[in-house]
This record gives C-alpha cells, structure tokens and sequence, in this order.
C-alpha cells in the first residue's frame, strides 16, 4: 500500500447500533449523527440488528447537521440448519452502496422477519445465496473460535467474493496486539481486506450504564445477574480520532473511508411510486379522477355547480396533478366505494374536508357550496410534505376493508404502518426499577408520584414516596430512568395507516409479521413517511359508526323507514333542546363532562353551533382566553368590533374570537400578507410551537404585513 492509502485522513463507522435495536443500543439515532459530526467522522453507518426502524430519523439529522454522509446497513446474525452445530452461527453487517443494493437489504430483512414471530427474525445461509447485489457484507469473528471464523470467511468470499471485508473491533482491554495478529491473519483468507470498526452501541461513554441496564431488562434479570452478559469494554460509544489512531493499524483506518466511499447510497433515492392499476388503459391518472370528479359534481349537485365551485375544484385538480397525487385520491376512492358497495358506514374527516375533490369523490362529506374552505390546510405547494386522509369505517366491519386492500393490491405491495412503542415515565421507573433490584413496592410508588418536566426531576414528589432525593440508587434509578424516557421498546401497528406501492413493499423498507394474524407491519412510522413524502391512507375504526348501523337497522325493524346519514334532517328543534340541556350521554363528540357542562351555557342551536362547541373546548381555546369572550359575545353581553372589513369577513361567524385553525391561515393571509402556503407554515409551526420553538421567523414578517 502506498503512503496516502495508509493516511486515515477521514473515518467512517461502519457499525453502530441505536436504540431501535431493541434494549440493546442506548442513543437515539439523532445523538449518534450529532456526536458524529462534532467528532468528524466522514461517514457513519447506522446498522440496528434486522432492521432500519431509525434510518429516517438519522437521515434527516444527517441532512440538517450537514457535513456527514449517512450509510444505511444492518446488523444479522445468519444460523446455520437446525442440526447443526450452534458454532455454525454468525454475525454479519450487510451494508447498502447502491439503490439496488438497498432494496436487496430490505429484502434479506423481510424474509427474516417474516420467518419468524414478532418481535424476533431467522436467517440461514440459504437466504444468503443470492450473493446481495449492490451490498457489501462485513464480518463480526468471535475470534474465540479460530477454526469456524475461518470456515466462515472462506464461505462468504465464495458468497461474496470482494465485497466481504474482515471488520476489526479493538478496545483497551489488555489483549490489544493479540487480537491483531489474529484479525491478520484471518485476513489473508481474503487478500487482508481487514477495515476497523468501533462495534457502537452509543453515542458517548456516560451512557455504559444505561446499556447495562438495558441490557438486563432484555435478559429479564438485574445488571449484578447479567454477569458475562454484560460488554465487557465500556469504549462501544463514537470515540474521537486520536484514540481510534492510538489503537488501529493505520491502513485498517484508511480502509473504512475508502469503503465508505463505495456506499453512496442515500434514501433520497427510493423511487416510490403509487398503485396505478386503478386508471383505465386508455386514460392517464389526471383523465381518470378528473372524470370520476366530474360523476361526482353531478351526483353531489344534480341542477348543477356554481361558477366558484367550479373553480374551486378546477383548482384542486391542478394543484394535484401537479404534485402527482392522483393514485393517492384514486386508492382513496376506492377503498371507499368498496365500503359503501357493501353497506360499511364510513367518512372522511380531518384537513381533508377543506377538499372539493373529496367531496365530489365521497370521502369527506362537508359541501364547500355551504362552506368557505382552505384547501391549502389540506394539500400546500410550499409544504413538502404528502396529503393524509383519514376514513373512519364501522368499527365491527374494519377488517373487512383491511383485507379488500391486502387482497386488492397483495401482502407484497400494502402493509400497515407502524408505531413505535416508547418508554414513559412509570414504564421506565419500573423497568430500571427491576434491572437494578430495586423493591417492587419501591419503584411502585416511585412510578405512581413521579411527574417529569422534560428531563427534571421533582424531588419534593419523590421526597413524599419516602424516598431519599440523594440516596446513591435512588439517584441511579432516577437518572437512567429520565436517560430510558422515549427510547422504543418495540414496535407495533398503527391504528390503520397502510402504506402502498407499485413496487414490492420490500424493497423500499423492511416488512415483517404483525401481532395479529393476516396483519404485516412495514418498520418505519407515519412520521417517517411524512419525511419521505410517502403517501399513506388511514383506515380508521369509530365504534359511533357502528353504534349508528345498528340504530338504522332498529329504525327498519320497528318503523319500516329507511334511513341514512345523509337523509338524517340536519336541523331538527327537539334535538337541539335536548342538546342544550346537556343531555348527551352517548352522542358523538359531545358527551364528555367539559362538553356537557358547557352545552347549556352555549345553547346550540344549528349544526355550525355544534362545530364551535366542540372546538372551543381544546386546551388551545381554552389556554387562549377564548372561551368567555366567545360566551359573553354570544349572550350580548360584549360588543363585537372589527379592526377592518377583511378581518371581519374571516371571524363573523366566531363573534370574532379565532377557534379554528383555517381562520388563523386567512387572518395571517388578509392581515399580514401571506400566501395560502406560507399561512399553513404558519398553522403548523403555532401548532407545535411548545416542542420546537419555530415561530420566530414568522415574528417579524407579521408585523412588516
């Protein structure tokens, strides 16, 4: 090797574990791409064991760090026939380089996983025999067993040939040059592809004893228990570059950023495409929903459409194809003439209802000729970011529609999104709790009184469980269970957020078996779709929809009337007098003790007077001030003004109190300037403005407006 190969003039982690590798890694995959950064490491390879749950979310702290270039790969452990010897297993790290590469990954993942139970995965050396084009493979030795780390290697390079590389792991552990002369001369079995790796499980030292721990609630004892289950180097964090040169051959340095180098893939490249199988052959997809929205503007308005609906819903149609969703609004469509052609009730709700189309297409059900709406809040040019339709079906019918779509479009090309399970603050208390062998009783109380306020902890409220603040393993309990607090537990399905492709499912992310049966669960959830502008639909179950059907189908027994939702009078005087009094045990969305305590004070009278009621107590509204000036407005008992006609326009109907989000967007439109898109920026970053702090550009260009 010349000179300037044997220069580590930049490293790269190749394996490195975070928290979705389940009780096993001990930091988010954010603090291990910021203390890669801050290290300046070149590239870092996130490869959580049978799985890229985390990959968004490094991804995306990649982009916004800057300056680090993410690998995406996985950590497998490949056994060998079941009469086999349990030496014959192994652990691998196979790492993505190319698009095609990484579809092969997602692909070895889902066979293990489907293989296996939930939560669990089996692979075999069959499952290796396709050679994964478009990936290299490291090799983890145990070196302990020289014999069948040799007998390994030998089969991977037949495998693999090049692309399989010796992956070194060295700690101060006193055995230092004996472990280099074994990994070398393992290494000449493959031409000395030998490239060092830091076998990561966190971002810095000071969280070793939270993997003990960790790894003690996996294993179901205490750490003191754990014993040789334990790591037994506490160095498996990001560790900076002079200790790294201090240990590693140089070339075995070098040779982690010239394989980086060979690893260019990034998630920017998933060529996601939605189901096109919906549009006749003959039409393209904006023929085909500008023709099923046109059915639907006749159905929906039989003596015709205004010329502003019209326009309205010209301008949809532009905006969608535009953005190239018409699969979405097709899928959409039919799931929900599936439900409707078998009698399932079901409706739209959510941003989508500011849609025309939707309403044309029977999602939604709210008439924009009726309603002033904001499409923007749905669907915005300036929003990166995929629409997401919500349809609540008859709870005791879901099922039905869950498996028209899996046997519309194959368990191949639709699965159900999935949720990432986390700890809280009693589920940590008590895992740590029992890790640490701590009383039972003990970490109950503990659990029951403990309130967290982000990462402090209220000593007053520990004091009163009687336990000591200052007390070592009080202290010890408390700080690993804040450390413990929002790292995943598991994984679970979402509550009917399916995701659907064109192409096989697998190839775009990992898919694996569902706690319940004829279910599968892709690994990554609707915050990571929405980072990838991947389109989801939500199946939701409402049990009140059920609870209707059967009210309709008692109506036809006793009454002989056919009833519907849509042929329900929408304004009847007996129901509101009964509303009004508070007497709505078991309706819909105005049953709680907080609605009916203010149902007399408000006195609904129409259906838009619900609508204010139900969004006015919100903790928003509420937290606001908006609520007695809203009553004392309504009662005459203040004036309402206007500081302009325009703001007038927006806020009449609230009495000029704000409720609702869309008045937000016009007021910021009409008072301030903004564009529609630039106002759901706005709603967006008010919305979560207590988690993340961005109002603060929006400060100054509402008051220039």
């Amino acid at each position: 090797m010349t000179q300037a190969d044997t220069e580590p003039a930049a490293y790269a982690e190749l394996h490195c574990l975070s928290y979705f590798t389940f009780l096993r890694g001990a930091s988010a995959p954010e603090e291990l791409v910021e203390r890669a950064v801050a290290l300046g490491y070149r590239a870092l390879a996130l490869t959580d064991e049978c799985s890229v749950a985390g990959v968004v979310r490094a991804y995306m702290a990649a982009r916004e760090q800057g300056g680090l270039r993410l690998i995406i790969g996985s950590e497998i452990r490949v056994d060998a026939a079941p009469s086999a010897d349990a030496a014959e297993s192994l652990r691998l790290v196979v790492l993505a380089a190319n698009r095609e590469g990484y579809a092969r990954l997602c692909q070895l993942l889902t066979q293990g996983r489907r293989a296996a139970a939930k939560g669990s995965y089996r692979l075999t050396w069959g499952d290796l025999a396709g050679g994964l084009p478009g990936c290299r493979v490291l090799y983890l030795p145990e070196l302990t067993a020289s014999e069948a780390d040799a007998r390994h290697l030998r089969r991977l390079e037949s495998l693999f040939g090049h692309r399989v590389w010796l992956a070194a792991s060295l700690f101060r552990d006193g055995i230092t040059k004996e472990k280099i002369a074994a990994y070398k001369k393992l290494g000449e079995l493959i031409s000395g592809r030998i490239v060092a790796t830091g076998d990561v499980h966190m971002h810095v030292r000071g969280r070793r004893a939270l993997q003990d721990t960790v790894t003690a609630i996996r294993l179901g004892c205490t750490v003191a228990e754990a014993g040789l289950a334990l790591q037994a180097s506490g160095e498996r964090y990001l560790r900076p570059l002079t200790e790294l040169q201090s240990l590693y051959p140089p070339e075995w340095l070098a040779a982690s950023s010239r394989l980086a180098d060979e690893l260019p893939f990034t998630l920017a490249e998933l060529d996601y495409q939605y189901p096109c199988e919906l549009v006749p052959h003959e039409l393209t997809p904006t023929e085909w929903l500008r023709r099923l929205t046109e059915q639907g503007m006749q159905w929906r308005w039989p003596e015709g459409v205004s010329a502003e609906v019209r326009r309205q819903i010209n301008y949809e149609l532009n905006l969608i194809a535009e953005l190239s969703y018409e699969g979405y609004f097709l899928t959409v469509h039919d799931v929900v003439r599936f439900a409707r052609d078998r009698g399932i009730l079901c409706q739209g709700r959510g941003s989508a209802a500011n849609s025309a189309v939707c309403y044309c297409l029977g999602i939604t059900e709210v008439d924009p000729a009726r309603t002033r709406m904001l499409f923007e809040r749905f669907i915005s040019k300036e929003r990166d970011e995929p629409p997401d339709i919500d349809v609540d079906f008859e709870h005791e019918r879901r099922e039905e529609v869950i498996q028209y779509i899996y046997g519309k479009y194959g368990r191949t090309r639709a699965a159900l999104t999935a949720t990432v399970i986390s700890y809280r603050p009693r589920s940590a208390l008590r895992d740590v709790g029992k890790a640490l062998g701590i009383a039972q009783e003990q970490t109950d109380k503990l659990a029951k009184a403990m309130r967290w306020s982000g990462s402090r902890i209220d000593r007053d409220r520990v004091v009163a469980t009687g336990c000591d603040p200052d007390d070592p393993q009080i202290r010890r309990l408390l700080i690993l269970a804040t450390q413990l607090l929002g790292a995943p537990r598991h994984l679970s399905q979402h509550v009917g957020g399916f995701l659907i492709s064109e192409q096989p499912l697998h190839e775009l992310v990992p898919v694996e078996n569902a706690a319940m049966p004829d279910r599968t669960v892709i690994q990554w959830d609707k915050n990571d779709l929405d980072d990838l502008n991947l389109l989801k639909i939500d199946v939701l179950a409402l049990g009140m929809l059920s609870a209707l059907r059967r009210s309709f189908d008692l109506i036809r027994s006793y009454y002989g009337r056919e009833l519907s939702m849509a042929a329900v009078p929408a304004e009847d005087p007996l129901v509101y007098e009964m509303v009004s009094r508070g007497d709505t045990v078991g309706v819909f969305q105005i049953e709680s003790r907080a609605q009916m305590a203010m149902l007399p004070r408000l006195r609904p009278a129409c259906f838009y007077d619900l609508v204010i009621e139900v969004a006015i107590i919100r903790p928003g509204p509420i937290q606001g001030d908006m609520v007695h000036p809203y009553l004392r407005r309504r009662n005459g008992k203040e004036p309402v003004t206007y500081p302009s006609e325009a703001v007038r326009e927006v806020l009449k109907r609230t009495l000029g109190v704000p409720i609702f989000q869309e008045q937000v967007m016009k007021l910021a439109m009409v008072a301030a300037g903004f564009s529609a898109g630039e106002a759901d920026s706005l709603r967006r970053a008010m919305a979560a403005w207590r988690r993340r702090g961005d109002l603060e550009p929006f400060e100054q260009r509402l008051i220039d407006g």
